[in-house]
C-alpha cells in the first residue's frame, strides 16, 4: 500500500506536466499556410471566378486583375527587399508604398489582404470575395494565427489598398464611362456590330487610360492595315476568303485550336424565341492560368508567385491599351460582315465574332506580351500542360515554350474565323515589341550578385 501511494505521488504530477506541455505548446500551423503559395494562388482564382460570373470585357478584366496584383507585389517587397526591388519607381504615377510601423506584420498575410482588398472594389460581387476573405482568416485563426498578427497585417493591407486606389482612381477609367459610344459609319470597310447580337462596340476610348510601362498607348503602332479591296485579285480579297475557306475549322485540330483559346466572356446561344449565355474565361484569364501552372511547376515561393502575375498581369494590361488603340484607329472590319455580303449570307464562323474592330487581333497582341514576360521569368523552352479550359469542358493542352502557345493562341483567331492573318501576323509583332519593352524596363527582381572567382 505504501508503495502504491508512492508511485501514485510520482505519476500525477507527470502526466500533468506532460499535459500542461501539451496544451500549451503554441499551435504554428498558419505559418506553413501563409507561407505556402498556394494560398495566393487560391486568391487568384477566387479573382478570375468572380471576373467570369461578373462577365468583365477582355481589356476591363486586365485592370481588374494588375490592380490587385500591384497591391500584392507592394507589400512583398517591403518584406522581402533584398530580393525585389520597389515597384512604384517603374510604373507610371504610383507614389511611394508607405512602410509598415507595427512589428506583427506578417507581409504575406497583408499581401492577400491587400489583394482581395483591391479586387474587391473592382468587381460587383463583392460578396463573393467578402466571404472568401472570411473563410481564409477563419482558418488561419484555426491554425495559431495570434489576433495580434492578424489585425496589423490586415491594417497594413487597408493601408496598401487605399494608396492603390488612390492611384487606380485617376488612371482615366471612371471618366471613359461617360464618354460616347461608338458612331457606326456607313463604309464598308468599317466595323459594324456583327451576329447574333450586334453589341455596341466594347471600349472605344480604352486607348486614354494611362499605361504603366508604356509611355502613351501609340508608343508601338502596328504597320497599317491593308487597303480596303474587294476586287479580285487584290491582297485583301485575298485574306478575306482565306478566312471564308478556313473559320470554320477544315479539321478536328484547327476547331480544337480556335475553342481553345476562344476565350469569349460572353458567347450567347440563340433556340428559336430563347436566348441563354456561355460565361467564360478572358483572354487575359487564360494567361493567368498559365503564369499559375509556371509558377507551380518551377517551385517558386510565395513572393516569387506574387511577382509572377504582377510582370504577366502589367503585361496584358499595357499590351490591350496598345491594342485597342489600333483598333478603334483603323476600324476594320470584320471578315464575317463582309463574307456576309459579297460571299455567302448564311457562313458562320466558328466561334462568335467579338463586339470590337478587327486590326490588330487582341489574342495575338495580348499573348505575345504575356509570352516574352513568362519566357524572361521561367526561360526559354518552358514546357508545360495548359489545363486552364479543363472547367470549361476543354482538353488540356501541351506546349513547348510560352511562345509557341502564344503563336498557337494567334493563328486560332483565323481557325475560328474572326481575323485576317494581317491582323493575327502583326498583332504578334506588336505583342513582341510590348512584351520586350515591358521585360527591358520593368526590373522587379534583383539581379543576384556577381561571384569574382579568387585565383
Amino acid at each position: 500500500m505504501k508503495i502504491i501511494k508512492i508511485y501514485k505521488k510520482w505519476i500525477v504530477p507527470s502526466l500533468l506536466l506532460v499535459f500542461i506541455n501539451t496544451g500549451c505548446k503554441e499551435n504554428t500551423a498558419y505559418k506553413e499556410i501563409l507561407n505556402n503559395p498556394q494560398l495566393f494562388h487560391n486568391s487568384m482564382k477566387k479573382l478570375t471566378d468572380v471576373i467570369v460570373y461578373d462577365i468583365f470585357s477582355p481589356p476591363v478584366a486586365s485592370r481588374v486583375y494588375m490592380y490587385p496584383s500591384v497591391a500584392a507585389y507592394t507589400v512583398v517587397q517591403k518584406g522581402n527587399t533584398e530580393l525585389f526591388n520597389p515597384i512604384e519607381q517603374q510604373i507610371n504615377e504610383l507614389k511611394a508604398i508607405p512602410d509598415p510601423t507595427d512589428e506583427n506584420v506578417n507581409f504575406n498575410l497583408a499581401a492577400l489582404h491587400a489583394f482581395t482588398e483591391v479586387g474587391k472594389d473592382l468587381i460587383f460581387s463583392e460578396d463573393k470575395m467578402t466571404a472568401y476573405q472570411n473563410n481564409m482568416y477563419d482558418s488561419l485563426t484555426k491554425a495559431g494565427l495570434p489576433n495580434k498578427v492578424l489585425v496589423a497585417s490586415k491594417e497594413y493591407g487597408e493601408i496598401v489598398k487605399n494608396h492603390i486606389l488612390e492611384w487606380a482612381d485617376k488612371d482615366m477609367y471612371k471618366q471613359t464611362r461617360t464618354y460616347p459610344k461608338y458612331t457606326i459609319l456607313e463604309e464598308d470597310k468599317f466595323w459594324k456590330p456583327t451576329p447574333p447580337d450586334y453589341m455596341d462596340g466594347i471600349e472605344p476610348h480604352w486607348n486614354v487610360m494611362r499605361t504603366l510601362v508604356l509611355d502613351s498607348a501609340g508608343q508601338f503602332p502596328p504597320k497599317p492595315p491593308l487597303a480596303f479591296d474587294l476586287t479580285d485579285d487584290s491582297e485583301f480579297k485575298k485574306q478575306l476568303l482565306e478566312v471564308f475557306e478556313k473559320g470554320s475549322g477544315r479539321n478536328e485540330e484547327e476547331k480544337a485550336i480556335a475553342s481553345f483559346w476562344d476565350c469569349n466572356p460572353y458567347v450567347s446561344h440563340h433556340r428559336g424565341h430563347a436566348m441563354f449565355a456561355t460565361k467564360k474565361i478572358t483572354p487575359g484569364g487564360h494567361w493567368i492560368g498559365i503564369t499559375k501552372i509556371a509558377a507551380t511547376k518551377s517551385n517558386s515561393d510565395f513572393a516569387e508567385t506574387v511577382n509572377a502575375y504582377t510582370n504577366v498581369s502589367i503585361a496584358l494590361y499595357d499590351a490591350f491599351i496598345s491594342c485597342w488603340d489600333e483598333k478603334w484607329r483603323s476600324l476594320v472590319v470584320r471578315p464575317e460582315t463582309l463574307i456576309n455580303q459579297h460571299i455567302d449570307e448564311e457562313w458562320v464562323p466558328l466561334l462568335q465574332t467579338p463586339p470590337f474592330p478587327e486590326y490588330t487581333s487582341g489574342h495575338s497582341v495580348i499573348s505575345r506580351a504575356a509570352a516574352i514576360t513568362l519566357t524572361d521569368l521561367y526561360g526559354d523552352n518552358f514546357e508545360f500542360l495548359d489545363t486552364t479550359e479543363l472547367e470549361y469542358g476543354l482538353p488540356a493542352r501541351s506546349f513547348k515554350s510560352f511562345i509557341q502557345a502564344s503563336e498557337e493562341a494567334a493563328i486560332s483567331r483565323l481557325y475560328g474565323g474572326i481575323h485576317y492573318m494581317m491582323a493575327i501576323e502583326e498583332g504578334v509583332n506588336q505583342g513582341q515589341k510590348v512584351g520586350e519593352f515591358i521585360v527591358d524596363n520593368l526590373q522587379t527582381k534583383k539581379e543576384a550578385p556577381k561571384v569574382t572567382a579568387i585565383e
